[in-house]
């Protein structure tokens, strides 16, 4: 994974290289794509996340022969979306375990400032879609998320970009035993990684209050 700055969007990685924990999910878990801490991520579950993303797209692109062109530029969108699907499982239970936790108040505040950088609801549900793959009916999951990811690494003294922080998410990985279905390739427990994986997850948010003056 390659980090990639811009306004609102930090592409978190690592550079450590580790073990892969080779998974054998289609064997062990019938109609799994991954289980993640004894809970299975089916099949039918990513598809229909997926289908989720497709529907909103089509939405946004009435056209047809851009449509065509926008499913062409994310073919990789099952495989990047079951990563995020067990990384934010990872996330979770790291902020668990340092006993954060984020309210609705919290995600709330988050959105309102989000949305008045992009225009409106419709323009941050837009920029969502289309930089992370974020159907407009999980945005606040997501944001919940990226709150739990800033409190994680605050509470490290640290940044989502930081080996520190990625380090807590490690730990996570190796508790919950992540077991990926092959034909989505591997979990790299150190990275806490699809191996192939390259898709932005954390990201660097930045609401009004939390502009710095340029």
């Amino acid at each position: 994974m390659h980090r990639r700055r811009t306004a609102l969007v930090l592409s978190a990685a690592i550079a450590a290289a580790a073990p892969l924990l080779t998974a054998c999910g289609s064997e062990a878990h019938p109609g799994a794509a991954a289980v993640v801490g004894g809970q299975r991520i089916t099949v039918a579950q990513l598809e229909g996340r997926v289908n989720e993303v497709r529907e909103a797209q089509r939405a946004a692109v009435p056209d047809k022969t851009q449509y065509q062109q926008v499913l062409a530029s994310t073919g990789s969108l099952t495989r990047d979306t079951l990563h995020n699907m067990v990384l934010d499982r990872v996330l979770h239970r790291a902020a668990r375990d340092e006993g954060i936790a984020v309210t609705r108040k919290e995600v709330l505040q988050m959105r309102a400032g989000l949305e008045q950088q992009a225009g409106g609801a419709k323009g941050l549900q837009t920029t969502w879609l289309q930089k992370y793959g974020i159907a407009p009916g999980r945005l606040d999951d997501n944001l919940r998320l990226q709150l739990e990811a800033q409190k994680l690494a605050a509470k490290l003294g640290t940044d989502t970009s930081r080996p520190a922080f990625w380090k807590a998410l490690s730990k996570a990985s190796g508790e919950l035993h992540i077991d990926l279905n092959p034909r989505y390739g591997s979990w790299d427990v150190q990275k806490s990684s699809r191996v192939d994986a390259g898709t932005p997850w954390v990201h660097e948010i930045t609401t009004p209050a939390q502009q710095q003056p340029a």
